[in-house]
């Protein structure tokens, strides 16, 4: 019973402090707070099932969450068992499904604004050719497995070795990659490099006649060497890395470190971190 009960009391001031907006991007960007709510979602108290519900479509309401809610590990699941499980009351039933609509229309917003993002480039691609800028072109890049942040970052690894590209950025949702690059270099260099990754594919998307898009690869047989930059600084070795001090380690909120568990934890953290 008392466990319940602490369980009942972390999860009521989780709700209290997800209905202020001022909280509720610090309650998200927390390694342990929402995957602590998601296990309240399957909780045998249907009071804590309800407020931890309560505190979910609290945080739901601030548009900048709701991408990472809907990909945090289990959250549709557990939603989804809400609904489902003949045990819900039919109110905690509703509840569960308008936060389940509410997320999963979060997709479709985010790859409508990638889409809307990807025709204003297109749009204003023709500025970086243009007689202000001759000595740089603007390349589009369709990445195949262009899917989480590690494939980023590796994308970023290759592009950053190739001498001559000014600058980059990412469309994630559509899988591109629009690229700075000086008049000189080939766009073949860029397939180069990155397919060299064996993880990724590259293809330039390229205007068609008809107005629309359309991608040509970069096959095998029309690899150009890349000319890498030699001056990128080094990592710091690991013998000297000032990290190695034990005594000034830093754990990451929501790690279990004397056995109490996530509970203790997260209301060690919120009472630190929101009662001032």
């Amino acid at each position: 019973m008392s466990g319940e009960m602490d369980a009942l009391a972390i999860v009521n001031q989780l709700r209290d402090l997800a209905a202020d907006p001022l909280n509720r991007r610090a309650i998200v960007e927390d390694h342990g707070c929402l995957p602590g709510l998601i296990l309240f979602l399957d909780h045998t108290n249907p009071q804590v099932v309800y407020s931890a519900l309560l505190a979910v479509r609290y945080l739901a309401e601030c548009r900048a969450n709701r991408e990472k809610m809907k990909d945090e590990l289990g959250m549709m699941l557990s939603l989804q068992n809400v609904m489902q499980k003949a045990t819900s009351p039919g109110e905690t039933k509703l509840l569960a499904s308008e936060v389940y609509e509410i997320l999963q229309a979060a997709g479709k917003e985010e790859a409508e604004q990638a889409e809307a993002a990807a025709a204003s480039c297109r749009r204003k691609a023709q500025f970086f050719l243009g007689s202000t800028n001759k000595r740089a072109k603007t390349v589009v890049l369709h990445i195949d497995g262009l899917d989480d942040s590690a494939r980023r970052g590796m994308c970023e690894e290759a592009l950053l070795k190739i001498r001559g590209v000014i600058s980059f950025t990412f469309q994630m949702a559509v899988k591109r990659c629009v690229v700075r690059i000086r008049s000189d270099l080939k766009a073949e260099a860029l397939g180069t490099a990155i397919n060299s990754t064996k993880v990724l594919t590259a293809q330039q998307v390229l205007k068609a006649e008809d107005g629309g898009e359309r991608m040509v690869p970069f096959h095998e047989g029309e690899a150009v060497a890349v000319e890498e930059n030699t001056d990128i600084p080094d990592y710091l070795p690991e013998d000297e890395s000032p990290s190695q001090d034990p005594d000034k380690a830093v754990t990451r909120v929501g790690a279990i470190g004397d056995g109490s568990g996530w509970l203790s934890t997260a209301a060690n953290f919120l009472t630190r971190s929101f009662y001032w």
